[in-house]
């Protein structure tokens, strides 16, 4: 790896010191917030002169109310959340929003209550079954409208030949909440961010039917967000933010060890308050559906895959709002383009990682094939979206005739 060109010490007291020096960071009880502790706690934010200030929410919404009133200044989000807000579809006044990197792909998970479990709905196949019989709808959880969560659910229901929006009744519910209205009953699955799939399985509540990983082998997932308002009055501070979370991003990942005692930190009162033993087996890519099946997993939560995960790719921006589109949160079809060009600040993350000697890849866009066989590269958002049998678009008639 190249030495940084631009040693710590100059961020802090040359031309590019950061305009403002606290940063009050949000984020969410999630493994995947790991690089944002793991940088405000282990010493990553001090030499570019930064002090960050963690803040715990309690669910996204108020993330987002949070981010877009200015008490937030960046925070570990949803990228769908990013999205939404910005296009006026997030619940609040449509604001102008920014995705300085990616923080994580892959890990989370789509989990059956140990009800179905028991009535034999173990398999995307039985499920089909079970939602096409006379029978009161399932009710499904996800953690955001517009969230990661909400797309992966709707997407993995669709590729079984599930209408999520017709032959399941979907509800919001937080992340830490899952497990809690599993076992009450409130809902019959749910689609969220680990560890909390994980503890379900562990207090046998059920099981996990599908990871997100297994939709679409390294996917965008969660981001840091913040407005573009931030970014444009304090563009030093940004960058000096995306510098501290890449390189903590790296650590992470450096060895198995440093995954261990992350999974520690995580497991604090103050970070995801729950026992170390549910957040670090699939943080290390252990897996066990609670089924009896186990795994070590390709595509497990990953933090910064050498640049690759924290490169804010438009295709994957893109990509997001073409399921907007798909599930009608969009009447009309957005300047995919435009708009993402608009919200993932390429330049900036490009200036942070080469100051850092990490490779940024020279390409906007990336091509994936999701678990219905489609492929994604940002080609043609509009036909994509319009691809799908499954889908809720008042404009498309056609489509409903395909077999």
């Amino acid at each position: 790896m190249n030495e940084p060109s631009v040693g710590p010490l100059a961020w802090v007291n040359g031309s590019d010191a950061p305009e403002k020096t606290s940063i009050n960071l949000g984020f969410m009880a999630l493994s995947d917030c790991a690089s944002v502790v793991v940088a405000a706690t282990q010493g990553f934010a001090q030499p570019y002169g930064l002090t960050l200030n963690l803040k715990r929410q309690t669910s996204w919404a108020n993330l987002r109310d949070k981010l877009t009133s200015g008490e937030l200044d960046a925070a570990h989000s949803l990228y769908g959340l990013v999205y939404a807000v910005h296009l006026g579809i997030g619940g609040v006044a449509a604001t102008e929003m920014a995705v300085l990197m990616g923080l994580n792909h892959n890990g989370q998970s789509i989990n059956l209550s140990h009800d179905l479990q028991r009535l034999g709905v173990t398999s995307p196949e039985a499920l089909d079954r079970h939602v096409h019989q006379s029978r009161p709808k399932l009710t499904f959880a996800q953690t955001f409208p517009t969230g990661t969560h909400a797309m992966w659910l709707y997407y993995w229901l669709a590729s079984q030949g599930i209408h999520p929006l017709q032959d399941v009744t979907s509800v919001v519910v937080p992340p830490p909440q899952m497990v809690a209205h599993l076992q009450a009953g409130r809902i019959d699955g749910f689609c969220v961010g680990e560890p909390w799939s994980a503890s379900a399985v562990q207090q046998n509540l059920g099981f996990t039917l599908a990871t997100s990983q297994a939709i679409w082998p390294d996917h965008p997932e969660k981001v840091l967000g913040c407005t573009r308002a931030f970014v444009e009055q304090y563009p030093n501070t940004a960058r000096a933010l995306v510098m501290a979370i890449l390189e903590a991003s790296r650590f992470i990942e450096q060895s198995p060890e440093n995954r261990r005692s992350t999974a520690q930190l995580l497991s604090a009162a103050d970070y995801l308050d729950t026992p170390v033993d549910t957040i670090e087996p699939r943080l290390l890519g252990d897996y066990a559906d609670g089924l009896g099946n186990r795994w070590q997993d390709p595509h497990a939560l990953r933090f910064h895959g050498h640049g690759e995960v924290n490169m804010p790719y438009l295709s994957d921006g893109m990509w997001f709002m073409t399921q907007f589109r798909r599930w009608g949160l969009l009447r009309d079809d957005p300047d995919y383009l435009g708009v993402a060009r608009q919200v993932q600040q390429l330049s900036l993350y490009r200036d942070a990682a080469g100051a850092l000697g990490i490779t940024a890849d020279s390409h906007e866009m990336r091509s994936s094939q999701l678990i219905d066989g489609k492929i994604w590269d940002g080609a043609d958002p509009a036909a994509y979206a319009r691809s799908f049998t499954l889908h809720a678009m008042t404009d498309t008639p056609a489509l409903r005739a395909r077999p």
